[in-house]
């Protein structure tokens, strides 16, 4: 499996990390997928408390790389970055399997800081696989992304459904077995990506601070103290407000200074621009994933409720609905990533800025066809299950504009001594789009400001209430991109 050759000669290690990859979101989706409705039908939270939780852990999920991104250029080298992560996102996911809310709490910890060494990290082993303005890059981080929405699929089918039928620790077993796997076949191909720069623990971290110890060995162990930690701001997540806005202050400072001091030993006057627009990107980012991944919360709660998933006679349960994503992912990822390349060879590829463009405007008409939906309410108050079909088909073709371009994106515009850094940035601007979410799916759903639950009517009418505000905004943030296309495009200095 790990010493498969991608054809259109991307380079060998790709299929490595695809796989990799692919088992890890077996692990973080399988887990994801159950959460809000473990939360409310096994805790029994309310909706508001189980998408505040939900919003705190998927959005220290993606703050977290910011931190493994950093220890990996200065201490770990990405290779150790992402076995230390693996080890961690495993663990967390058996602890959950205690069955109570401190256990949930604990291991969802552990999953946080095994994933922020993990995911950034991973994928600037992708971007080190290519050469500068290498045509295939975008290609390759697409087919890489597809590896990414495999695993998502067999998270929200398989895991799903098991959890879901037998039990949710059934689901979170499968989930930490998936993470076994994709640390397995990391490890065992590791030779195929070897070529890629900065695998190796750096000169800094092997240097010796206590005894055997050196400052790699000694990151690793600290890093289990970042496991209360978390444990702490999931419960209280008010404090993440701080945190967060905190963070992209300090990550903002610390890109425009990075892209200066290139700047100044390069002689030129490229990278300080690239970094403002990457963090242009960023804010844009957020406003496409904070809508974007209500598919956790307020969209499977309303599955839930106001969607007949009747299938001749079999009902799907409601966390499976979640698989429509990564199913249309598969479906059209492999034609997206021919697509660029056939573009870029003719000159009509659209610019970065433009993708973000489009990618927003269907994600706003993935969220507006609920309105058409309620056209065929049935007697219960629940829409067709087509509803869903066709809101997810819109959000993963909005999301194939974006995300992976996102990703190659980053690589591109950031100098080479911070990629670690510039990509846990990236991954930053989710960790705040996920916090804002569960914001917004806390105002959704079935329960009253009061707590007091709501009539299928009334609970149907405020889900597609806040689903077409949240498209009407959409459409506008859309149209603003367009219009600022062309200052965004020189703030980028050339990168396509």
């Amino acid at each position: 499996m790990t010493d498969i050759k991608i054809k259109q000669g991307h380079p060998n290690g790709l299929m490595t990390l695809f796989f990799s990859e692919m088992w890890e979101r077996v692990c973080y989706y399988g887990m994801r997928v159950l959460l809000t409705l473990y939360l409310v039908k096994s805790l029994m939270k309310g909706d508001a408390d189980a998408a505040l939780i939900y919003g705190a852990y998927t959005g220290l999920v993606y703050a977290a790389p910011i931190l493994g991104g950093k220890m990996a250029d200065k201490f770990l080298g990405y290779r150790g970055a992402v076995l230390l992560g693996a080890v961690l996102m495993a663990i967390g996911e058996f602890v959950i399997l205690g069955g109570s809310e401190e256990f949930l709490m604990i291991g969802m910890g552990a999953l946080i800081v095994g994933n922020g060494y993990f995911k950034a990290n991973i994928s600037t082993i992708v971007g080190k696989l290519y050469e500068d303005n290498d045509p295939r890059r975008d290609s390759g981080f697409t087919i890489f992304y597809i590896g990414i929405n495999i695993g998502a699929l067999l998270a929200t089918t398989v895991v799903a459904y098991v959890g879901e039928t037998y039990g949710f620790k059934y689901g979170f077993g499968l989930a930490g077995f998936g993470m076994l796997l994709g640390l397995l076949i990391f490890w065992s191909g590791r030779k195929n990506f070897a070529a890629a720069e900065g695998l190796d623990v750096t000169a800094e971290g092997k240097q010796k601070v206590l005894g055997p110890l050196n400052k790699a060995h000694l990151v690793a162990i600290l890093s289990l103290l970042l496991i209360p930690v978390c444990y702490f701001l999931i419960r209280q997540n008010s404090w993440m407000d701080y945190i967060l806005i905190g963070l992209f202050i300090f990550i903002s400072f610390s890109l425009i200074k990075a892209g200066i001091a290139a700047d100044t030993k390069e002689k030129v006057k490229i990278w300080k621009d690239r970094m403002i627009a990457l963090l242009i990107f960023m804010i844009i980012n957020i406003a496409f994933w904070a809508c974007f991944e209500q598919a956790g919360t307020s969209l499977t709660l309303f599955a839930d409720r106001n969607v007949d998933r009747s299938i001749f006679g079999w009902e799907m349960p409601a966390s499976m609905t979640q698989f429509f994503n990564p199913f249309f992912i598969i479906v059209f990822g492999s034609i997206f990533s021919v697509m660029w390349v056939k573009l870029a060879a003719i000159g009509r590829n659209p610019s970065i800025p433009l993708k973000f463009a489009f990618g927003i405007l269907q994600l706003a008409l993935g969220f507006l066809v609920t309105v058409v939906g309620l056209q065929f309410v049935n007697a219960d108050f629940q829409v067709p299950l087509m509803t869903l079909v066709i809101l997810y088909l819109l959000h993963t073709t909005g999301e194939l504009f974006l995300s992976p371009i996102g990703l190659s994106m980053v690589t591109k515009l950031s100098p080479k001594n911070i990629a670690g850094t510039a990509m846990g940035a990236w991954f930053l601007s989710f960790a705040i789009a996920n916090y804002v979410g569960g914001k917004i799916a806390a105002i959704t759903g079935g329960h009253s400001e009061s707590g007091e639950a709501l009539t299928a009517s009334e609970g149907l009418a405020n889900y597609i209430s806040i689903f077409s505000t949240i498209g009407f905004v959409l459409i506008g943030i859309s149209i603003l991109i367009m219009l600022f296309n062309k200052p965004l495009k020189k703030l980028m200095h050339g990168v396509v």
